[in-house]
Formats: C-alpha cells, sequence, structure tokens
C-alpha cells in the first residue's frame, strides 16, 4: 500500500532559482482563529523544479476542467477576472450538490 496525503489546501508558493515550493496546510484539530473555525496550520512542503512544477499545474487545470464540466464546481459569474479573460481558475463556487469540495474550488 502506498501512503497518502490529505491536504486543506495550498497556502503559499515561493519560487527560488529553479526551485518551486509549495506549502501545504491543514485544519488544524486543536487550534481556532477569532471565529472559532478551525485554523490554517503548516503541514507538509511540496518541493518541484519550475518544469515538473509547470507540468503539475496543466495536470491540475485540467482535472479541474473535468470538474467544472461534470458540474462538481462551477464559475462565479458575479466575480470579475483579473486578467480580463473568463478561463475557469477565474471565480468558482462549490455547487450546492456536493458539500465534500476542497475550499480552493470556493
Amino acid at each position: 500500500m502506498h501512503a497518502e496525503l490529505y491536504t486543506d489546501g495550498i497556502e503559499e508558493i515561493t519560487v527560488s532559482g529553479t526551485i518551486v515550493r509549495v506549502d501545504l496546510v491543514s485544519l488544524s484539530p486543536t487550534e481556532r482563529d477569532a471565529n472559532n473555525a478551525p485554523k490554517r496550520v503548516f503541514s507538509q512542503r511540496l518541493i518541484f523544479s519550475v518544469e515538473s512544477f509547470a507540468n503539475s499545474v496543466d495536470v491540475m487545470q485540467k482535472a479541474l476542467q473535468g470538474l467544472v464540466d461534470a458540474g462538481v464546481v462551477r464559475k462565479n459569474p458575479s466575480v470579475q477576472s483579473h486578467n480580463g479573460g473568463s478561463g475557469i481558475h477565474d471565480a468558482l463556487e462549490p455547487n450546492t450538490r456536493s458539500l465534500n469540495v476542497s475550499s480552493n474550488f470556493r
């Protein structure tokens, strides 16, 4: 059996030369913020070469497009794009049919 990793999201992406570091976070089971919501705490770091990171982003964009096409997530028409385009990464909101959607897609 292979080890699996779960993450609640990405906190930060840092590029240093030809290395890209992606910091993953999890919701703390014990720490709370001022609104009593679980705090996002660092859990693990992924380290890529620039080329590997670019390839990974391409794979994730294709996966995200598949989720949009399947109706799992949808574009939020009320939010303006940062770049004037209409790509799927402009703004997404979860489909109300599924409550098990990563906060990265909201």
